[in-house]
């Protein structure tokens, strides 16, 4: 029976090994933002300036959330995870959220390789985008 009991409990603390091996969290930091909005005619105007920001960004898979910890901290939490695209000039995760509203959005974090591997975190509405450049911490 001894036997067993540890066969068990060993089991168990296998998957817990297991299962928080899966879940990581990322740490970024950002350069600067810009902002492009959609004016009243429904059309896409020009982006802001880039301003230069440094302030923390945080995936983590295991809570399921990204958070952008600006002034007014930005918590979107992920509701579905896309296919990972990649094209010629771009390696593109995609995340569909929630934002601390409860406002729909798409969160992608997008590699550009032909700018020697530059990252950017978009953060997509249906009238405005906020695009931050970031660096892995």
């Amino acid at each position: 029976m001894t036997r067993i009991k540890c066969f068990y409990i060993s089991l168990l603390f296998l998957g817990i090994g297991l299962q928080q091996s899966y879940s990581q969290t990322y740490k970024f930091r950002t350069s600067g933002f810009s902002v492009l909005e959609k004016n009243e005619k429904g059309k896409w105007g020009k982006w802001s300036d880039l301003s230069l920001v440094n302030i923390s960004v945080t995936l983590d898979t295991d809570k399921n959330r990204i958070v952008v910890y600006s002034r007014n901290i930005q918590l979107y939490n992920i509701l579905t995870y896309q296919p990972e695209s990649e094209s010629e000039t771009d390696l593109v995760y995609s995340f569909i959220c929630k934002d601390n509203d409860g406002v729909d959005c798409t969160v992608s974090i997008i590699t550009r390789k032909k700018q020697e591997n530059r990252k950017q975190l978009y953060i997509t509405y249906s009238d405005h985008v906020i695009v931050y450049n970031i660096f892995t911490m």
